[in-house]
């Protein structure tokens, strides 16, 4: 597969610097393949120069900009009138995108899991665009999660979120396994326990949840992909 010169779409950066991120117990419960647990490194640890997002936060920005249909880098929208008028759900925070989010009137911030994201407290036809990176996997019902996005969307409103892929597979509830958890080798709190694993039908779980079109923002493939979805506009009866 032919490489490109890799362009961060937060900034503009085209330097990056690559570190390991995951250890070999996770490894071992994902039963990850070299080349899986290969691009899951880079996902997560390859990261610009300039602003310090990783792969991840760089597909969800350009999930973000392909939403809002601009070409100018994430923080150059970001001092937009548009980007201004947005009303913006951030559910945790966004990586490195978190510092760019917080210039935006609109944006409201939603911790997790203090914020139940199976039951948003935010009232029907709320915001224009809803964010969150590397979430959905410790939701114990991920459709639910995704269905209440949708709920608290306006119509023609945007989802943009990224989770831990592994293209080679499909999907799996963790239920009944030994729990593994995300962040660092001794973390044990349950808000960082994965209940789902996501695989290559990741975009099926916005069907389901009522959403009729879903795109992908891939950036150094596999390594990278961000789903994004809008909610439907009612149709005249």
């Amino acid at each position: 597969m032919t490489k490109h010169q890799l362009w961060c779409s937060v900034c503009g950066g085209t330097s990056f610097s690559d570190r390991p991120i995951l250890w070999d117990a996770l490894a071992a419960e994902w039963q990850l393949a070299p080349h899986e647990r290969a691009y899951v490194d880079r996902q997560q640890g390859t990261a610009c120069n300039g602003c310090g997002c990783n792969l991840r936060s760089i597909a969800l920005s350009n999930a973000i900009r392909t939403a809002v249909g601009t070409d100018a880098t994430l923080k150059e929208f970001a001092d937009t009138h548009t980007a201004h008028c947005l009303s913006v759900l951030e559910v945790n925070e966004a990586g490195n995108l978190t510092p760019v989010l917080r210039t935006l009137p609109g944006r409201v911030f939603a911790a997790y899991p203090e914020i139940d994201m199976q039951a948003l407290p935010y009232q029907t036809d709320s915001f224009d665009l809803i964010l969150h990176s590397d979430t959905l996997e410790h939701v114990a019902q991920p459709l639910l999660a995704l269905a209440e996005c949708k709920r608290v969307l306006q119509p023609g409103g945007a989802l943009c979120f990224t989770v831990p892929i592994i293209i080679g597979r499909l999907s799996r509830s963790r239920a009944g396994l030994p729990p593994s958890y995300h962040g660092a080798p001794t973390t044990g709190a349950d808000d960082y326990r994965v209940q789902t694993e996501f695989g290559a039908d990741a975009w099926t779980y916005l069907i389901q949840a009522g959403f009729e079109a879903v795109s992908l923002n891939a950036v150094d493939f596999p390594s990278a992909l961000a789903m994004s979805a809008k909610k439907p506009i009612e149709r005249p009866s």
